[in-house]
């Protein structure tokens, strides 16, 4: 069974996970046609010194990753699992999720992008986070995962590429996500961290202007 502790102890450390991320915005907006339906982006402005890595399949599913002077949350919500809000009796958030995240970065979850105003609860069916100063990943520790689902909270395919982060599943997921080939070398040369040069750029998506 995959479940938020799994991930716990997959995830890389923070300013790793800030590249990485940064790193698959990159690859994804420049490999979609249409920048504007990409599901990976980055955004180094969401509020006063926080930076905000965010995931939207664009069929329900969805994560943020919020970088902050506090330290780091992680929140993802997948719409199919029991423990989404929508599917409690209460419609609130599955006990133990978010109950022990600390004070300092609790109020993250609030955010109006992360709170349906019907459901008057965070949209989260799995949460981490790290506390500056910290050295791990932490997540609830009294979490009743419902049975029989190999991925009870969505964790694992949501996290897929940041648990596996090599280069070969970046590439196969963007093969896979967008039907059409997608250079290998490239994928290895963004992911290690270097500027996407026009050339690059124009083997991501040969469709795109040169500009």
């Amino acid at each position: 069974m995959d479940t938020v502790h799994t991930t716990a102890t997959l995830l890389p450390d923070p300013a790793e996970l800030r590249a990485h991320l940064r790193a698959l915005a990159v690859l994804d907006q420049a490999i979609c046609r249409d920048p504007r339906f990409s599901r990976y982006s980055f955004s180094t402005t969401w509020g006063p010194g926080t930076e905000a890595a965010l995931m939207d399949n664009g069929s329900g599913d969805d994560f943020s990753v919020l970088f902050t002077p506090a330290g780091v949350l992680v929140r993802g919500f997948d719409h199919e699992s029991e423990m989404s809000p929508y599917g409690t009796d209460d419609e609130q958030v599955w006990p133990g999720v978010i109950d022990e995240v600390p004070a300092t970065l609790r109020p993250l979850l609030d955010d109006p992008a992360f709170v349906d105003e019907g459901l008057g609860a965070p949209r989260v069916t799995v949460c981490l986070w790290w506390e500056t100063g910290g050295s791990a990943w932490r997540t609830g520790s009294g979490i009743a995962f419902p049975s029989g689902s190999p991925d009870p909270d969505g964790s694992g395919h949501l996290f897929r590429l940041l648990t596996d982060r090599s280069p070969e599943a970046v590439h196969a997921h963007f093969e896979e996500d967008y039907g059409r080939p997608v250079p290998l070398d490239t994928v290895r040369y963004v992911l290690a961290g270097h500027p996407l040069t026009p050339e690059a750029a124009h083997g991501l998506n040969p469709a795109a202007l040169s500009d």
